[in-house]
């Protein structure tokens, strides 16, 4: 079995090109026995540089700290970077006004994110198995969904792939018992309040039952289904490509959704939105309808408001998507605090620094720069126009703009990420990381240089 299961591993990462040879992988590990699986194959795995992450969603108290505790020994143990992200998502969910479950994924991915960003990690891989999978088909059938829905889990969506796609939750259970890898129990899995719960614990063994080959016929529904869907995004993806970009908005010529056919205009629509974020959305298919109608309008001035503080507005022939919101006001330019924590006016970040000997292993989170490489004069501020760095692994010289547009921060909130800078030029940029120039060696007599992200009220 466990073979079987390797072998479809193998070939579902070779399919997506989910394991970059010579690439970094970041890898999201809870602690349960799914993402223990995965990092233990990934360990496994010759030609990468992996990187562990967990986050602490702070909803079960010592169980929660024990979790991520366990992770980190098992880390330790066996010379994988481990990076700890933290958030409250009971207070953040009240706060906006919507469910744990939400929140929670919300919070973990943006970790995820930066994170991944920090490390320069080429992919972030996360465990979702067959099992979850089926149960996302199902969960979408439920509510109401389309072929996009019926597709299930993507193999692969922007920079997060998934391995473990193909293998059931049982083949894991059987890995980990052959390799002796251990894992925690997570126990909000068997709280019935949470939907999911409810339908792998009530809906999934009637169906079974029904049919003891249900995960296999499934999988290959999806797979079918996915491919079918696949190819009709594929075309509408190439009508996308008519678009052109204007700074940070996107324009295509609105006849170009128009005259597409039903099959096709709302994934284009999709598409677009994609372009202009992370290469994820959550629209619903009256978003997306609604821009269609947008572009078959004879309105030549209409406007539609889109989640996530995007806006679709017709331009007289045209579509345009863009930002809305007055921008942010910038940090103000703050001197360093060379022993101790720097906290600009506006800022998304926090900075510490403390002198320090650079270590043989880096510090998750945290940059080593020369002693004599980072002068007296040194600052928090906004980008400046012609602000570039040479981040470590990145290849070559970029420019702050372009690393933030490519990182997808909403342009009304880029004059409020902090750049450590002094007479010489730029040292770090926060959430990205240090000029490769500055960066010490072990040994070395160091700034140890620490960004911390704030909560955002803006």
């Amino acid at each position: 079995m466990i073979i079987l299961e390797l072998d479809r591993v193998r070939a579902l990462a070779e399919e997506y090109a989910m394991l970059p040879p010579g690439g970094t992988v970041l890898c999201a590990v809870s602690g349960g026995a799914d993402s223990m699986c995965l990092l233990h194959l990934l360990s496994r795995r010759e030609g990468i540089t992996l990187h562990a992450a967990h986050f602490d969603h702070a909803l079960r108290g010592a169980e929660s700290d024990a979790d991520a505790q366990f992770v980190r020994d098992w880390c330790a143990e066996h010379g994988i970077p481990f990076h700890l992200g933290r958030g409250d998502v009971a207070a953040e969910a009240a706060a906006a006004g919507q469910g744990i479950e939400e929140t929670a994924r919300e919070l973990r991915y943006a970790f995820l994110q930066e994170t991944a960003r920090e490390i320069g990690a080429d992919v972030i891989a996360t465990a979702h198995n067959a099992d979850d999978n089926a149960e996302t088909l199902l969960f979408h059938l439920a509510r109401g969904t389309g072929l996009q829905g019926l597709s299930g889990i993507p193999p692969r969506r922007g920079n997060v792939v998934r391995p473990l796609l193909t293998t059931s939750r049982a083949e894991i259970l059987a890995y980990l018992e052959e390799y002796g890898v251990p894992h925690r129990e997570d126990s909000s899995n068997s709280d019935q309040r949470y939907s999911r719960n409810r339908l792998r614990a009530q809906v999934m063994p009637v169906l079974r039952e029904l049919n003891p080959q249900f995960d296999r016929s499934c999988a290959g529904a999806i797979r079918s289904l996915r491919a079918d869907n696949d190819y009709l995004n594929a075309q509408a993806a190439i009508i996308c490509q008519n678009a052109r970009w204007a700074e940070d908005d996107l324009i295509i010529e609105a006849h170009y959704i128009a005259d597409l056919p039903t099959a096709l205009a709302p994934r284009a629509a999709r598409r677009l939105i994609e372009m202009m974020g992370d290469g994820s959305t959550d629209c619903s298919a009256a978003h997306l309808n609604g821009i269609v109608e947008l572009c078959r309008s004879d309105d030549p001035s209409a406007v539609l408001f889109l989640p996530h503080g995007l806006l679709a507005q017709r331009v007289y022939q045209e579509l345009l998507l863009t930002t809305r919101g007055e921008a942010l006001p910038p940090l103000e330019p703050t001197p360093l605090n060379f022993d101790g924590l720097t906290d600009p006016a506006h800022s998304r970040y926090t900075c510490l620094c403390r002198p320090a000997v650079c270590p043989e292993v880096p510090q998750p989170g945290t940059w080593h720069l020369r002693r004599d490489a980072l002068g007296s004069d040194a600052l928090l501020r906004p980008r400046q126009t012609g602000d570039a760095l040479s981040l470590p692994r990145r290849g070559g010289t970029k420019t702050v703009k372009k690393l933030l547009i490519d990182a997808k921060i909403p342009r009304r909130e880029r004059e409020q990420i902090p750049i450590l800078a002094d007479s010489g030029g730029i040292a770090a940029l926060a959430g990205f990381g240090c000029e490769e120039s500055r960066l010490a060696r072990p040994g070395e007599d160091a700034w140890a240089i620490t960004f911390a992200p704030k909560k955002r009220k803006g």
